[in-house]
Formats: C-alpha cells, structure tokens, sequence
C-alpha cells in the first residue's frame, strides 16, 4: 500500500491561494461575458428600433446590407 503524502501547511496555503485564483478569474470571465451580452442585446434593440424591418430578415441578409450601407459598398 503505497503511503500518502500529508500536505504541509505551506503545500495547503499555496493551493488555497491558487484556488481563490482561480475562482477569480472565473468571476471575472463571466463578469465580462455578461457585460459583453448586455451590450449586444442593447444594440440589436437600437438597430431594431432604428430598421424595424431587419426582424424578418435572416442573418446573412442582414450583415450584407450592413456591410453595403455601412461601408458605402
């Protein structure tokens, strides 16, 4: 039976700390996530508010007339 190592004090600090991290940066991850969502949401309502008509409009037509009317193509 192979013998388990018993962590240090100094072993369990370091992964706590790693852990705490870790946890972190997740919240910041989905912090930035939801903000990205919020700001898109936000802007698909301007464009539909703005060209009521794009509702009905699947996607690729939607980003070609962008393109057209936004880059005078």
């Amino acid at each position: 039976m192979a013998d388990k190592k018993t962590m240090t004090s100094e072993e369990k600090a370091f992964l706590q700390a790693k852990h705490r991290q870790e946890e972190a940066e997740a919240r910041n991850r989905r912090k930035e996530r939801n903000a990205r969502t919020h700001r898109l949401i936000q802007e698909g309502a301007i464009l539909e508010s703005v060209a009521p008509h794009i509702r009905e409009m699947d996607l690729d037509l939607l980003k070609r007339e962008l393109m057209i009317r936004l880059r005078g193509l």
